[in-house]
């Protein structure tokens, strides 16, 4: 029973179940707008991008780490700036994100791994409510980032 909840679990985390999946419309984003923050949002599709990126890999790295720094909230969680400094970190930034919930996927995975279980780096924080963690904010964000697009005029029906 085990196996089957986390591959349920998974197939959230990757998106597509109850919220589009990332994989889906991130490329729909083009350089030159990813900056943009539409018609007075606070934030661009990269900042919440990489707000989502970063929040990940902080959770996977609570989860794993053998040694773990909490990180300054917000300051951490949030880019200085609204934009990438280049195309290179854009890429890098899109890169980290996908490895980064492969390597939290493989981690729920792991048969090694009990969803009840605290993780490594928490108290009674289980690996089952670090993954809905997850998956919650990243849907919350996604339609942010799917807003974001229709604003811009970058994206369709979905």
């Amino acid at each position: 029973m085990d196996s089957l909840i986390k591959e349920r679990l998974i197939k959230h985390l990757e998106g597509g179940q109850a919220f589009t999946s990332i994989t889906d419309f991130i490329d729909e984003i083009t350089f030159d707008k990813v900056g943009v923050r539409p018609n007075g949002l606070p934030y661009s599709f990269y900042e919440l991008f990489y707000h989502i990126t970063y929040a990940q890999k902080d959770i996977l790295d609570f989860c794993q780490a053998k040694s773990y720094k909490t990180p300054n909230w917000p300051d951490d969680y949030w880019p200085k700036n609204s934009k990438p400094n280049n195309e290179e970190d854009w890429a890098k930034l899109k890169k980290d994100y996908f490895e980064d919930r492969k390597n939290l996927a493989d981690f729920v995975n792991d048969p090694k791994n009990d969803l009840m279980k605290p993780v490594k780096n928490g108290k009674d924080q289980t690996l089952l409510r670090e993954i809905l963690l997850v998956i919650e904010h990243s849907a919350y964000h996604t339609g942010q980032l799917i807003i974001i697009l229709r604003l811009l005029g970058l994206h369709g029906n979905s």
